[in-house]
């Protein structure tokens, strides 16, 4: 790991707490921002173009204010002019909007979403219940669990 060379020792934080998230303060801005969930890293570095923050900074870095702008803008990413087809929520089930969904509504929102299609009794739905796999996998050797399978030895 490289040594940093700050020049106001006092302003820089070495954890950044956001959205119920510990950040490490000494990676770059645009990936200490990945470690959210719902966050990736082309998502991250348009927050920060769109917040003018400079991306070549690191986390522990920012200002009050410059965190600010980045959390408004994450969590209201259409009034930035972020595109629709760049969210990770769209045409919502429940309130057909089109949203990010960052943090603790990750897997609330799955959660819910399993829960519909349980509750609906869909196809998906009864695999999940029933722990099998979902997205059309072979299942006829792999995915055992519980038991050990093998081959018994011959009898002498």
């Amino acid at each position: 790991m490289s040594m940093l060379v700050l020049e106001d020792e006092q302003e820089f934080q070495h954890i950044l707490r956001i959205l119920n998230t510990n950040i490490d303060g000494k990676q770059n801005i645009v990936y200490a921002l990945t470690s959210i969930k719902g966050v990736g890293r082309r998502f991250s570095n348009l927050v920060c173009k769109r917040a003018n923050v400079d991306i070549t900074k690191r986390a522990g870095e920012l200002s009050k204010e410059e965190i600010d702008k980045v959390l408004t803008v994450m969590q209201h990413p259409t009034q930035f002019k972020i595109p629709v087809w760049f969210l990770n929520r769209q045409k919502d089930f429940v309130t057909g909007g089109n949203k990010q969904i960052i943090a603790n509504q990750v897997a609330s929102s799955l959660r819910e979403d399993l829960q519909r299609l349980k509750k609906i009794r869909s196809h998906r739905g009864l695999r999940h219940y029933w722990h099998l796999r979902v997205r059309g996998q072979h299942t006829k050797t792999t995915g055992r669990f519980g038991r050990v399978v093998g081959v018994s030895g011959r009898k002498k």
